[in-house]
């Protein structure tokens, strides 16, 4: 187990933080919302639930849901202008305070491409910095599937994105960020990882995760302020 001093330094000394987007940057759980858009929101919510908790494999769950919904290009187009998605408050001060510091900011999604590109650009983060799925459609905008071959759509796809970035960029330290059980498999080969309930507590992040974070708001303040020990409540007191 990390301890709260060497948790500190690995987190100040990070050259780079990875986030999960559904449900950590944002308030929502993209493929949820667009599957309340496209009018088949109840049985897509159960499947992402399960696939959030590690119960079902992920590209498995992805590649049913997706056959549920079948969004078109422009439904996808419409979803982002009309009901765009909300950032979790306090993420924007976060990353505007990590990017002072000169840390890589990346955002690691298992959700689509263009929503979360929509998310990168308020949070001043660029397309390059961005990992996500890739829907495919048609010439006709239809729905024709998603690229099996990004890395993000499959379990252990996060991982393998964060060891391609220590690979390319030689970080030596990175931190990864989010609610799921995907997002805590990533680690390793991320150096920390900090399960964050503020939006939707999962309970194999909650049972297994060494640190949790329940609130964003106070992050502005000091950047260790994101983290909450989630059984010492002195650590808590003094960390939140």
């Amino acid at each position: 187990m990390v301890s709260h001093s060497e948790l500190r330094e690995l987190f100040c000394a990070a050259d780079a933080v990875c986030f999960d987007v559904d449900s950590t940057v944002i308030r929502e759980e993209g493929i949820d919302e667009l599957a309340k858009f496209c009018g088949v929101e109840d049985a897509v919510s159960e499947m992402t639930r399960r696939a959030m908790g590690g119960a079902v494999p992920f590209k498995a769950a992805l590649t049913e849901r997706l056959s549920l919904i079948q969004p078109s290009r422009e439904q996808v187009q419409r979803l982002i202008a009309e009901h765009p998605p909300h950032l979790t408050p306090g993420i924007r001060e976060l990353v505007s305070r990590l990017q002072e510091r000169n840390v890589q900011v990346f955002l690691i999604s298992g959700g689509f491409r263009s929503i979360v590109e929509h998310v990168a650009s308020k949070l001043n983060i660029p397309p390059t910095n961005v990992f996500a799925n890739r829907l495919k459609f048609y010439f006709n905008g239809e729905y024709a599937g998603f690229d099996e071959m990004q890395p993000t759509a499959e379990s252990g796809g996060k991982g393998k994105v964060i060891k391609l970035l220590k690979e390319k960029f030689h970080f030596k330290k990175i931190v990864m960020i989010g609610d799921g059980a995907t997002d805590m498999e990533a680690c390793p080969p991320a150096d920390v990882f900090i399960g964050f309930g503020g939006n939707v507590i999962r309970q194999q992040v909650k049972d297994n995760a060494e640190w949790l974070s329940a609130s964003s708001t106070k992050a502005a303040c000091t950047i260790p302020s994101l983290l909450c020990w989630r059984s010492e409540s002195e650590m808590m007191q003094e960390l939140c």
